[in-house]
């Protein structure tokens, strides 16, 4: 299955040469400085906080995002995480690609009760279903169906989990 994520092709120098066409400056900076701030806090309701207020994201009562979780710096109001959700240290999640021929756009979308583990990469347009469990270092490329137990790179099936 292929990710939910919309194509822009550009035609003349890669698609990271036109970043600036594609979201503006100044928007890129505040998020970085959010982000940054995000990342090394350790007070959870602030991260969580800053994440809401300070770009827009959608995230869950009692979700926790470790240290140096990096988001999206381009379009973070992308990314939505469910109620009582882990993100696991150095974890990021991409709601772009730049591309040489084009760039895509897509949705983070992850449910409740989600257990990411440290190290993971996150790919536009994915779908994490709720109560799934995702192994430590894994690369995220496609939907993880609900209490699913998966691992890897590439990606695959461990096992399905009890629904609790």
């Amino acid at each position: 299955m292929s990710r939910k994520t919309k194509r822009y092709p550009v035609s003349s120098a890669n698609s990271l040469w036109h970043i600036y066409k594609t979201v503006p400056f100044w928007k890129v900076m505040r998020n970085f400085i959010v982000i940054q701030l995000a990342r090394y806090t350790p007070w959870l309701r602030l991260k969580n906080k800053l994440y809401r207020h300070g770009l827009g994201m959608k995230i869950g009562d009692e979700t926790a995002i470790a240290l140096m979780v990096m988001m999206d710096i381009m379009f973070p109001e992308k990314i939505q995480i469910g109620r009582n959700s882990i993100i696991g240290y150095n974890t990021t999640l991409l709601a772009h690609e730049y591309l040489i021929k084009e760039y895509r756009l897509g949705d983070i979308i992850i449910g409740d009760q989600v257990m990411i583990g440290a190290n993971t990469t996150i790919l536009p347009g994915v779908t994490i279903g709720d109560g799934a469990v995702i192994s430590a270092g894994t690369l995220v490329h496609r939907d993880v169906e609900p209490y699913t137990f998966v691992g890897g790179n590439p990606m695959q099936v461990i096992k399905e989990l009890p629904k609790e």
